[in-house]
């Protein structure tokens, strides 16, 4: 009887302290699960931040090499310039059937040219710089941005214009003018951008697709581009201290399209605002003003 009870309690003490195991077992497995789990969380939020470190730097590589391209033909070209002048100088020195006034004359002549390509060189230059600092632009917009779906946000420089176009899907809820709170962030985030330069001046444009509009008070696609143009301009002003003097609203109804409107996909295209980063044009006419 004695026996019994030993082995009775021997195997119960077995069976206690496997189950004892087993429970701290899968309770080390479970924390160990986690913090693999986090670990793995962390090293695909790395990969992707290297990625687009990556892409940033390859664009700005490409844009680099762009611009060193032209200031080396630049320079190509002035030197060219220099060589035929001096050439065509020393060939004047050597006419002797020629007077000294005429001499004189074609000298004035030539350094006039002279002049003439320098001044358009300054042109070339100037319109260079305008395209670099336009990419620089493009870049910060995209980097304040960030992983915006291209679908309902692009920016792009067209002919040394910088063009931000917003989808309607993303700042107004269909046929209505009311920014949408998630939408004021984004435009946020290019105030932040366009605050950075103060001397900059932008126009905001609304534009619809082709479907007849009629919603009182608004009695078609002109008012509704209008408005939504408007609207945008309000919380840029308002809510991000953008100077209204450097601001101009327009409404472009339906008539500047951007893709078909025969298919659902064009017309989404269509119905956008496009923020348009106008040019320095009183600095580029300085440059065409006469020297004095």
């Amino acid at each position: 009887m004695y026996l019994t009870k030993i082995i009775y309690l021997t195997i119960a003490a077995f069976f206690f302290f496997g189950c004892v195991s087993n429970k701290k077992f899968n309770k080390m497995k479970e924390e160990q699960q986690g913090k693999y789990d986090a670990l793995s969380k962390t090293n695909q939020d790395l990969n992707a931040s290297l990625k687009s470190c990556n892409d940033k730097t390859n664009e700005l590589t490409q844009a680099n090499a762009s611009l060193q391209n032209d200031n080396d033909n630049l320079k190509k070209q002035g030197e060219l310039l220099k060589e035929n002048n001096t050439t065509m100088l020393k060939q004047l020195e050597g006419l002797n059937v020629l007077t000294s006034t005429q001499a004189a004359s074609i000298k004035e002549s030539l350094q006039n040219i002279g002049a003439k390509d320098i001044y358009i060189m300054d042109l070339q230059k100037e319109m260079a710089r305008k395209d670099s600092l336009n990419m620089a632009l493009v870049m910060n917009l995209k980097g304040a941005i960030g992983d915006l779906d291209d679908k309902d946000i692009n920016i792009k420089v067209d002919k040394g214009v910088v063009f931000i176009d917003i989808s309607d899907k993303l700042l107004f809820t269909s046929g209505k003018y009311d920014i949408r709170k998630d939408a004021q962030v984004v435009l946020g985030k290019v105030a932040t951008v366009l605050k950075a330069q103060p001397n900059i001046e932008f126009m905001v444009e609304g534009h619809t697709d082709n479907v007849k509009f009629n919603k009182p008070p608004l009695v078609d696609n002109w008012d509704l581009s209008v408005k939504r143009a408007t609207a945008v301009v309000r919380v840029l002003q308002t809510k991000y201290g953008l100077d209204p003097t450097h601001i101009t609203a327009a409404g472009r109804s339906e008539y500047d399209p951007v893709a078909s409107n025969d298919t659902p996909e064009g017309k989404a295209t269509n119905r956008r605002t496009r923020i348009v980063i106008l040019p320095e044009l009183d600095q580029f006419f300085k440059l065409l003003e006469p020297k004095k």
